[in-house]
């Protein structure tokens, strides 16, 4: 069975409020029509076509793929001649899917049983039952009970149906899977005269039954996969749904959710046994947790591999980064792209590593900066270390080898290395390197002044002068502003 999708996604939005359109809109860190992609991709189809409109080439910026085919439907009229635009790119044998790009949270087992019922020749629907089916188009069927039973005889839009007809629960998802040759054919017969005066995708209906094709209605596994975004709000709901599916994914896999109601997630996010997140974590692109990791409160991990039995506490921020096993990330601690620590690293409060290597056992516990630098094993780094790896116009790169001990408030210019078990004395200034297991210190010769007074508070005039002497334009000082030392 060879299958050709086509996706919906030439609509304006207008109900967004917005200048994005609307299968751009954001939903899980991607656009709506980005998720629809990814589910058409899983059924491995030879052809998908997207069928653009409003905001086109931002549209077809966004999404630059090879394996798409646009399709421009210029004028609006309806998702029966958006259809159209497609099909003379589709051969006859194919089976064509018809998604839509503001429907991102259809999944590819259920649109794989939409093909199976269309495989033998059949129109097939996807329908959902709803307690509030106001805005979709109703299923009728021949006269039949139970509920659900009959054949399927016509889909009337909401705007057009009866006050009887309004009263049915089993509504059009939209999706719809049909053999090309009788799709054509069926969509050359459609008309124009509804209350929107367009061109209506569920009139092949009428077009199947009168060919005498079987017309059948696979039901949705859930309302959630088939909700279409219009607005804002509705652009919440499919947020909020899901978030609830793949936190409810997670559990099943194992982790422990402190609050399931309060994790946002973004992407694709695998955990392995016995994983505990806390609550108002964001995981967001390609996420692994081994077994037994902690992610504390608050936490946001981007497309990051975490090895097990590390505790990420809280408020720790981690993007494009490698965290081997039992590491102690934070609280407040910053992991920037390229970084990548070993087994046992301790990274401490408000420490900042980026595009580095951190060896097995080594501790940056404080207030530091650690970026373009390659940390062996063993290393310790006092509190307020920087690495000094930019001079206006280039990176540098930092080496420190095994064992070496960086005192607090050292800064290493780099280039430099610090040799293995080297020690830092504490507020040094290293631009030159420090030989191996030696003690190397650069501080300044410390001095008292004698007759020094602290400063008092200055006049207007005083002030004025002082700014004056600096080369500074002089304003109006305020009354008491304080002197600043010489």
């Amino acid at each position: 069975m060879q299958v050709s999708v086509v996706i919906l996604a030439a609509g304006q939005g207008r109900r967004m409020n917005s200048d994005l359109p609307k299968v751009l809109q954001p939903m899980a860190g991607k656009p709506l029509l980005a998720h629809v992609i990814r589910a058409a991709r899983e059924l491995k189809p030879a052809h998908i076509y997207v069928v653009y409109g409003h905001g086109g080439a931002l549209v077809q910026a966004a999404l630059p793929d090879a394996d798409l085919h646009w399709v421009l439907q210029a004028e609006q009229l309806g998702t029966g001649h958006a259809v159209m635009q497609a099909m003379p790119l589709i051969a006859d044998h194919e089976i064509v899917l018809v998604l839509y790009g503001d429907v991102p949270l259809v999944r590819a087992p259920c649109l794989e049983r939409l093909l199976a019922a269309a495989a033998g020749g059949a129109l097939a629907l996807l329908t959902v039952e709803l307690d509030d089916p106001t805005g979709y188009g109703r299923i009728v069927r021949e006269s039949a009970k139970p509920r659900r039973s009959g054949n399927v005889i016509a889909i009337v839009e909401h705007k057009d149906a009866t006050d009887q007809q309004r009263l049915i629960r089993e509504a059009n998802s939209g999706l719809l899977a049909a053999p090309a040759g009788a799709l054509r054919d069926w969509l050359l017969g459609l008309a124009r005269n509804n209350a929107q005066a367009e061109y209506y995708l569920t009139d092949v209906v009428a077009g199947a039954v009168r060919a005498g094709n079987p017309v059948i209605a696979v039901a949705a596994d859930s309302p959630v996969d088939v909700i279409g975004v219009n607005d804002k709000l509705q652009l919440a709901h499919v947020e909020a749904a899901f978030r609830a599916r793949k936190a409810r994914e997670l559990m099943l896999a194992g982790a422990t959710l402190a609050d399931p109601s309060r994790i946002d997630i973004r992407g694709d996010v695998s955990v392995e046994r016995d994983v505990f997140i806390d609550v108002n974590a964001v995981l967001s692109g390609c996420v692994h947790l081994g077994a037994r990791v902690s992610v504390g409160p608050g936490c946001v991990i981007q497309d990051a591999r975490i090895g097990a039995d590390t505790q990420i506490k809280a408020h720790s921020v981690i993007e494009d980064s490698v965290v081997g096993g039992d590491c102690r990330i934070g609280p407040f601690a910053r992991l920037r792209p390229g970084t990548v620590l070993a087994d046992r690293v301790h990274i401490g409060n408000y420490v900042e590593i980026k595009n580095s290597t951190v060896g097995s056992g080594s501790k940056v516990n404080h207030l530091s900066y650690i970026g373009d630098a390659t940390l062996g094993s063993g290393v310790n780094v006092g509190a307020g270390t920087i690495t000094c790896n930019y001079d206006g116009a280039n990176k540098w790169p930092t080496l420190i080898d095994d064992g070496a001990f960086i005192g607090s408030g050292t800064m290493l210019v780099a280039p430099v290395r610090i040799g293995a078990g080297a020690t830092i004395g504490a507020g040094s200034t290293i631009t030159d390197g420090a030989a191996p297991d030696k003690l190397t210190l650069a501080r300044a010769r410390q001095a008292t002044l004698d007759h020094w007074q602290r400063p008092g508070k200055a006049s207007e005039a005083q002030a004025a002068a002082i700014i004056e002497a600096a080369g500074l334009p002089v304003t109006a000082a305020p009354a008491g502003a304080s002197r600043r030392p010489l």
